[in-house]
């Protein structure tokens, strides 16, 4: 019978779930109290929603799964993604109950900032605490590591700067003649792949990972069958380096797993609620604080030059689909068929009032409207115009990951300088990694430092024309 794979779960993750279940309502009572706020019952029912929602936004984003394997910064971002998706959550629940006046407001801040901060601090303690009582008590797993290349050294790493893990390396395995007897960050190479077996049976490690690449598919089938003859725990580590992956990530299906080559963490329902959430949200706030210039912008439009106030233009979306996306008008003329001149210095097309919002990139500001309809996002690779996308599609590779997303107003690459004429190829590559960077990296929490940073530097660019 077929056995599907596992997933391994660390029993702390009930110690956690009990906890984070807990704070959020303990952290509002001593919020209230310090500041002297009656506590009532919509305070016990916030802190109950606010535990609750925190719980399965922390299951839907990963904090849970595997975190003993995780570093302690991924940890922390995973844990502030889910906070804030908690606290987006609880600001549309008071939203449609129209209840936040029977709350302080300072109260509910000081709440919103102690919460994640003790979220984080109480898992460092435990991370320190199991470091310290196994270093005290010497009771770590020793373990051995077959294949000295890059896979292996980048796990003999991560386990040897996080002594809380209770791992402690103490071999590698490798077929490589020069490599004997030698060291890596101080631990030896003892032998090649025959001598795995006697080393074992002289219990000389109690976990072994193999490190192989997956062309040595023979070699790890008969290592394999010699440890069965073993009490050896064995663990097999998937060359990812083999590949050039954006995001690899383990599913399954019917118990067989399968890896994603290319792939985007937006690829989930989940992540693509959260993401819909939070362009409602922002798209909202920010067109109800910016309709004044709007307005104004619309007005210099229509008095500058002839012609209408808004320009249409086909652009590539998510998955390379056709939409029309909105511009204030900047020019006398506008192509939008197969042959696309971008805009450049001195352009004669641009007019003087043209070439200040574009400047500004108050020429954008329409595209909130596209946020609304769901084309396109506050944040995300910046669309370019269709013919653009089937001549550079030819020249750069992977150029089309970037549309396993929906465009964005602002991006990775604008507020990385990555904005306004790509006149080289080598300037489009460059734009195109930091895309590729976003798809592959996306979480709300790099979106909301996108946008933080887009409000304090301004959309102003030099490389805007």
């Amino acid at each position: 019978m077929h056995r599907g794979i596992k997933t391994v779960e660390s029993s702390f993750v009930w110690i956690h779930r009990v906890i984070d279940s807990l704070l959020p309502i303990a952290t509002l009572f001593i919020a209230t109290y310090f500041h002297s706020v009656v506590w009532h019952e919509r305070y016990i029912i916030m802190g109950i929603l606010g535990g609750l929602i925190f719980i399965l936004s922390a299951q839907a984003t990963g904090t849970y799964s595997n975190w003993r394997g995780r570093s302690y910064f991924s940890s922390i971002k995973l844990i502030l993604n889910a906070w804030l998706i908690t606290w987006m959550v609880l600001i549309v629940i008071a939203f449609l109950y129209k209840d936040t006046h029977n709350f302080s407001r300072f109260a509910v801040s000081i709440w919103a900032l102690l919460t994640p901060l003790i979220l984080i601090f109480y898992r460092l303690v435990i991370r320190v605490m199991l470091a310290r009582y196994r270093q005290y008590t010497g009771n770590a797993r020793n373990i051995a590591i077959v294949g000295a290349g890059k896979v292996g050294q980048h796990i003999a790493s991560f386990i040897q700067k996080n002594p809380w893990l209770g791992y402690n390396l103490v071999a590698y395995f490798d077929d490589n003649p020069s490599l004997l007897n030698s060291k890596i960050n101080n631990t030896p190479i003892i032998g090649d792949l025959n001598y795995i077996t006697e080393a074992a049976h002289q219990h000389l490690f109690e976990e072994i990972y193999i490190c192989l690449p997956l062309r040595a598919e023979l070699k790890i089938k008969e290592l394999l069958n010699q440890l069965t003859d073993t009490t050896i725990i064995v663990k097999y580590i998937p060359d990812f380096f083999t590949f050039d992956l954006m995001h690899a990530k383990w599913s399954e299906l019917n118990g067989v797993p399968i890896i994603s080559v290319f792939d985007t963490p937006l690829s989930g329902r989940g992540a693509q609620l959260v993401k819909r959430m939070e362009d409602v949200v922002f798209s909202t706030l920010i067109m109800i604080l910016i309709s004044p210039v709007l307005l104004v912008v619309a007005v210099g439009v229509k008095l500058s030059s002839h012609g209408p106030v808004l320009f249409k233009q086909k652009r590539y979306g998510m998955s390379g689909k056709e939409i029309n996306i909105y511009k204030f008008r900047s020019m006398t003329t506008h192509d939008n068929g197969n042959k696309i001149r971008q805009a450049t210095k001195g352009d004669v097309r641009i007019t003087p009032f043209g070439a200040f919002i574009r400047k500004t990139s108050l020429d954008e500001l329409p595209q909130f409207f596209n946020v609304l309809q769901g084309k396109m996002s506050v944040v995300g690779p910046r669309p370019h115009a269709v013919s653009h996308n089937e001549e550079y599609r030819k020249l750069i590779p992977k150029y089309m990951q970037r549309h396993l997303v929906k465009p964005g107003i602002t991006g990775w690459a604008q507020i990385n300088g990555w904005r306004g004429e790509t006149n080289t190829l080598d300037k489009m590559e460059k734009r195109i990694d930091f895309d590729l960077h976003y798809v592959n990296n996306w979480s709300l929490w790099l979106d909301v430092k996108i946008i933080s940073i887009t409000t304090v530097k301004g959309f102003i660019n030099k490389n805007a024309y």
